[in-house]
């Protein structure tokens, strides 16, 4: 009866992990579409790159903000719950862009759809983390990061097939998003339940000193992150690609993040974790520093791919070190962590690079990502990516 229990039991784990993984890779490609269709639909209007960057800081904020209630609402209402309204909420947000047509009011909506991104995120993260337990966790882990940038890098191809005008690349957006219902109402609620219980009782502040630079690693791959999915597709432009090829560049940058983050997780386990994100910290400054001699070459394209491999593995690998060196609450707290630690970086690279590039142009916007990275390399040169001692 116990092996029966067993079975049942595990099954109903690996159900609930691919049904959160579906939910993500669904609702991320319907992001990976919006990304560059907003950049590209405020370019055409002559808005100025640092203040499409203060446009595309919005949803970071609401990540920030949404924090403060993510919890309160899964405890009362239920994860699977809240996450179905945020579905339909961030549809509703997507359809809302083409209707109201304003720069003012696309700061009002990205800051909405940010707080409804993340409270979706958080959670089916969340329900990743609990279904992921056992000796499987970083391959899983992989596997999921794997999926997710396959499906958010598909998304730009979207706006190859219908280009930037009208409603039609926002209903199909809004269309791809709301079947992320389907694999969500696979979700077992209760087993999702005990994970935000759990969180509700986090301390982010007190992790933190237990692994300050790893935190620091992640808040710099989110500079990375957001400046290069806010400005990449403009960056091209910038040098004449026309609407769709730029786009393109978005799904070059993620598909790095495809076909090598589980080559990236097999070195960091076979050699040295923190060593493997310096390394992949180190490639990115290379790849920034070569970017704007390639632009206008056909060797931009495995440049860009190698670029979206480095700068995306340093949270591949993060993961695997809080996986590794830490459990219970402990392992919540660093998971509620990272995604604070994101959503500032975020804001800070997307605004970064919007002034650097208006102050001194396109290239300012892969310079500027190698400097920051380069900080980040001198400063981790003899400080340790996870304290010594543990709380």
């Amino acid at each position: 009866m116990s092996q029966i229990a067993a079975k049942s039991f595990r099954s109903l784990q690996w159900r609930n992990l691919i049904a959160a993984c579906a939910t993500v890779a669904v609702f991320t490609f319907s992001l990976g579409e919006m990304f560059p269709l907003l950049a590209l639909k405020m370019e055409k209007w002559g808005i100025s790159s640092s203040v499409i960057g203060l446009n595309s800081a919005m949803p970071p904020i609401g990540i920030l903000l949404a924090g403060l209630v993510i919890p309160k609402l899964a405890h009362k209402f239920g994860s699977r719950r809240v996450v179905l309204v945020m579905v339909f909420l961030t549809a509703m947000v997507i359809l809302t862009y083409p209707a109201v047509p304003y720069l003012a009011a696309w700061f009002v909506l990205r800051l909405a759809q940010g707080m409804f991104v993340a409270t979706l995120f958080a959670l089916s993260e969340a329900w990743i983390v609990k279904f992921a337990e056992g000796q499987y966790r970083a391959r899983i882990v992989g596997a999921y990061a794997t999926v997710v940038s396959a499906s958010f890098g598909l998304g730009p191809l979207v706006i190859g097939y219908l280009g930037i005008e009208g409603f039609a690349p926002f209903v199909a957006g809004a269309a791809v998003l709301l079947l992320a219902m389907l694999p969500i109402s696979l979700v077992d609620d209760a087993a999702a339940g005990e994970a935000d219980e759990q969180e509700e009782h986090v301390s982010i502040i007190a992790f933190a000193p237990k692994a300050p630079m790893l935190l620091l690693a992640v808040g710099f791959h989110a500079v990375f992150d957001g400046a290069m999915l806010s400005f990449l597709s403009v960056y091209g432009v910038r040098y004449g690609y026309d609407v769709a090829t730029a786009a393109l560049l978005i799904t070059a940058l993620a598909l790095g993040n495809v076909f090598f983050q589980i080559p990236i997780g097999l070195i960091a386990d076979r050699t040295s974790k923190p060593e493997t994100i310096k390394v992949c910290f180190g490639l990115t400054v290379l790849t920034m520093l070569l970017l704007p001699a390639a632009i206008e070459t056909p060797f931009v394209w495995p440049l860009v791919l190698v670029a979206g491999a480095a700068g995306f593995g340093i949270y591949t690998v993060g993961l695997a070190m809080l996986g590794d060196r830490f459990t219970g609450t402990d392992l919540v707290a660093g998971t509620a962590a990272f995604a604070t630690v994101w959503g500032g970086g975020s804001l800070v690279g997307a605004v970064l690079c919007g002034w650097t590039m208006d102050g001194f142009g396109p290239d300012a916007l892969p310079y500027t990502l190698a400097a920051v990275f380069g900080i980040y390399l001198v400063v981790s040169a003899r400080r340790p990516l996870i304290a010594s001692q543990r709380a």
